[in-house]
């Protein structure tokens, strides 16, 4: 009877993924990978061809990880942009990690920021779609303005330099979208 394998393509990736988390992407070798498994470098190559593949297994995961997030996070604002804004300030701050390697490094071959914050259900065609039936008559100039206030908020917070409440978050990204919508009738 065949041996049956413990060190799985499965526990690899969830290793990964976590290191990531904890650690940052740029901490994820094969001997570290392998270390915080319990197992050699070799199932890791047996299982993925190289580390190029499983760093873009790890992306997807965290793109997917970043997707969930948005879908469980509570809406709290009614404006159009201020949830997403929300979510996404929110996620800066508590997945450190994660955030810069999905919005805030340059990876060859990924997704674009735009891509990710949309996800397959069409969450910035969303928002834009109720600020057109808010009747901005230009509801992607003011998610674009909307997007440089929400991404730099988002920024600051990888670096200790926004240190807002949720509520403080929240009445600011809805007097943002105010006066950008005003700035648009």
């Amino acid at each position: 009877m065949a041996r049956k394998e413990s060190i799985t393509m499965q526990l690899i990736l969830d290793t990964a993924f976590a290191m990531t988390r904890q650690e940052g992407f740029a901490n994820v070798t094969a001997r570290k990978v392998a270390a915080q498994a319990g197992c050699s470098t070799q199932p890791i190559f047996r299982v993925y061809k190289n580390m190029d593949e499983l760093w873009d297994a790890v992306y997807d995961r965290a793109a997917a990880f970043f997707q969930d997030y948005y879908g469980l996070y509570p809406r709290m604002g009614k404006a159009p942009f201020v949830n997403l804004g929300m979510a996404y300030i929110a996620f800066a701050r508590e997945e450190k990690h994660l955030f810069e390697l999905l919005f805030a490094s340059d990876q060859e071959n990924r997704k674009s920021m735009y891509e990710l914050l949309n996800g397959a259900n069409g969450n910035v065609v969303s928002e834009i779609n109720l600020a057109k039936a808010a009747g901005c008559p230009d509801p992607g100039d003011l998610f674009m303005k909307m997007w440089i206030f929400i991404h730099g908020a988002a920024c600051m917070t990888l670096t200790g330099d926004y240190d807002l409440s949720e509520v403080q978050t929240l009445a600011l990204l809805e007097r943002s979208y105010e006066a950008f919508a005003a700035a648009h009738r």
